[in-house]
């Protein structure tokens, strides 16, 4: 019976691993050096934080802007400007533009075959 060849003593790494090593190790000594940020990132830094507060008031008001149909979901005073037709997908619709810019969607059901809105 043949005997197995003995294994080295110490496993030899190969040539690219020693190249990916010395780069992982000089990075990781590069970012504990903790530097100080430069004034510019750091004027950076704070106006991101103030667009993303000014964001966040923006979105808030116009989620409290009020609705111009009324709380009995009667539509908003004025004429209409135009009329859209969705049909034949999955949220057939009829969309009322108002004269004012505000837009009304009515959903729509196909009954026997008449399409029906409202």
């Amino acid at each position: 019976m043949a005997s197995p060849s003995p294994l080295p003593a110490r496993p030899q790494l190969r040539a690219t691993a020693r190249p990916t090593l010395l780069l992982l190790a000089t990075a990781l000594l590069l970012a504990g050096c903790g530097s100080q940020p430069s004034p510019e990132s750091q004027r950076i830094d704070e106006l991101e934080f103030k667009l993303q507060q000014l964001e966040q008031k923006l979105n808030k008001a116009a989620a409290a802007t009020p609705d111009p149909a009324d709380k009995a979901g009667k539509p908003p005073v004025g004429p209409i400007k135009s009329l859209t037709l969705r049909s034949g997908t999955d949220d057939d619709r009829l969309r009322i533009y108002w004269a004012d810019g505000t837009k009304s969607d009515l959903p729509c059901t196909k009954e026997q075959a008449t399409l029906v809105c409202g």
